[in-house]
């Protein structure tokens, strides 16, 4: 008999995890941390333009991991850098 796999049981279960797996950090980002500005202040010292600012629990403590594109001199490619900063 052919199966589905939207009826296959690890598929259901996967289904169900997915939330957890997904959002691990959403009380993070509830504690009204501001990443957003945190990863701007970041793009500007280095030059860049912001493209990610996410909260994140790291040992016990709230950080912000930034990633930032900053352009190449001389025909050069654009770099990707990322930080990780103390939340303020």
């Amino acid at each position: 008999m052919f199966w589905h796999r939207t009826n296959k049981p690890g598929f259901l279960v996967a289904m169900a995890l997915l939330p957890a797996l997904v959002w691990p950090g959403i009380s993070v980002a509830q504690s009204g941390v501001d990443c957003y500005s945190v990863g701007s202040r970041v793009a500007a010292q280095n030059g860049g333009t912001l493209v990610q600012a996410t909260a994140e629990s790291r040992g016990g403590q709230t950080v912000c991991r930034v990633v930032v594109v900053i352009p190449g001199g001389s025909g050069e490619r654009p770099k990707r850098a990322e930080f990780v900063v103390p939340a303020k």
